[in-house]
């Protein structure tokens, strides 16, 4: 009898959702996010550290790269909290924040991990914290309480001298919490490590408007340095948000209901990447997405994969917060014991296809103890190397970022 309950639940769902489409009713309106003014104002700060993140990885990468500045954002928010001192006041610097203001990044953290994942009903959004303690080492109740509430993170001890049972451990959790696609981030673990803070964010949606597969063809792509390799390329002659100027041209592609778009963005003949990225600024920004105008655009776009993974330790210290890394690392308010930060590092995964995207981010670091107006019509076709941001569309706020090059 429950079963047949269900089942007819299930089909009266079925049938009103497509009544709602033959009458016009929209089941996946678009959604913005509800912040208060406090919040509004670090998301904006959010876009400055985006972009530096995005500028130093740049620098810093020879070739394509994939990042996640959202995912990093969560793992450094859950990092403050344990912060005190010199150490806070440099975390607070590289992130835009205010010192002292923990509260107040706590509050906008915790708003776009409950509003995020409910934006778009075609769109799987995924954002999972958590904290893994060596059970030889104990952390703060205060500390342990304000990941929990703020950040929802699953808190667990594990042997850390079991150094690749533990391990095992962590990696199960990243694989779970990205779908798979991140199935393993570390090979061990050491016995003087005192906590893994990790953030995982995953990310699975549909185009707005698919590509056809019967359209994608084998096409030159031209690399930086001139040379020519054969990539699949998706076609499509639609209407998109366009925008350029005299260093960047741009396209914005929708997913699902638009809570989410990837922005393809070209430097303009003459121009490099390099020069892309050193115009790109949380100002510029918001600026060419208040600009962009809805033109028929004859898109091209490479289907492809990207992994990477990079150590953020000297490019987090370069961005201002060196004590964090070294025998001056403040975390007393996140354990007695004195450490610092031994490692960060974040890797990435994204899968771009007719149908749409889906992307994944580990983010992780590790306490040890002490001893990142055009025309009618355009035509913009990706077949050399360009930059990509995944974002959602209310704030701009970039999840993911990535720069192709014909490599991989």
């Amino acid at each position: 009898m429950k079963k047949i309950s269900v089942f007819l639940l299930t089909l009266l769902v079925a049938v009103f959702c497509v009544s709602c489409e033959k009458l016009g009713i929209d089941t996946n309106p678009y959604k913005q996010l509800e912040l208060t003014t406090k919040s509004a104002a670090l998301a904006s700060q959010s876009g400055d550290f985006a972009f530096k993140f995005i500028d130093r990885v740049n620098d810093a990468t020879d070739g394509d790269f994939f990042i996640s500045p959202l995912s990093m954002q969560f793992l450094l928010g859950m990092v403050l909290n344990g912060a005190d001192g010199q150490t806070e006041k440099e975390i607070c610097s590289v992130l835009g924040y205010d010192v002292g203001d923990v509260a107040a990044v706590n509050e906008y953290c915790l708003s776009l991990l409950k509003q995020l994942p409910d934006l778009d009903k075609k769109t799987k959004l995924d954002i999972a914290n958590a904290v893994v303690m060596n059970q030889r080492y104990s952390l703060l109740d205060s500390y342990k309480s304000a990941v929990k509430k703020s950040y929802d993170a699953e808190l667990f001890s594990l042997d850390f001298s079991d150094a690749i049972g533990a391990a095992n451990k962590i990696n199960k959790w990243c694989s779970r919490n990205t779908n798979g696609l991140i199935p393993k981030i570390v090979d061990k673990v050491e016995a003087n490590d005192i906590v893994y803070l990790i953030n995982a964010l995953y990310f699975k949606s549909q185009w707005a408007e698919k590509f056809s597969k019967s359209n994608t063809a084998s096409e030159p792509f031209t690399k930086e340095d001139g040379s020519q390799r054969d990539v699949q390329m998706m076609k499509l002659n639609k209407g998109f948000s366009y925008q350029e100027n005299d260093i960047i041209r741009a396209v914005r592609l929708p997913y699902g209901n638009g809570a989410y778009a990837m922005t393809v963005i070209l430097p303009v003949e003459g121009k490099t990447l390099d020069n892309v990225v050193d115009y790109l600024t949380a100002e510029s920004w918001q600026f060419f997405l208040r600009t962009m105008v809805h033109c028929s655009v004859d898109l091209w776009l490479p289907k492809f994969e990207s992994k990477f993974e990079i150590k953020l330790n000297e490019i987090l210290a370069a961005m201002g917060m060196p004590s964090a890394f070294n025998a001056m690392a403040n975390f007393s308010a996140m354990s007695e014991t004195p450490m610092f930060l031994s490692l960060v590092q974040q890797n990435a995964v994204i899968k771009v296809d007719e149908e749409g995207t889906e992307a994944a981010a580990i983010s992780f670091a590790v306490g040890k103890e002490m001893a990142a107006a055009p025309g009618d019509r355009v035509v913009f076709h990706a077949d050399h190397p360009f930059l990509y941001l995944i974002s959602e569309s209310s704030t701009g706020a970039i999840l993911f970022a990535g720069k192709y090059t014909g490599r991989i």
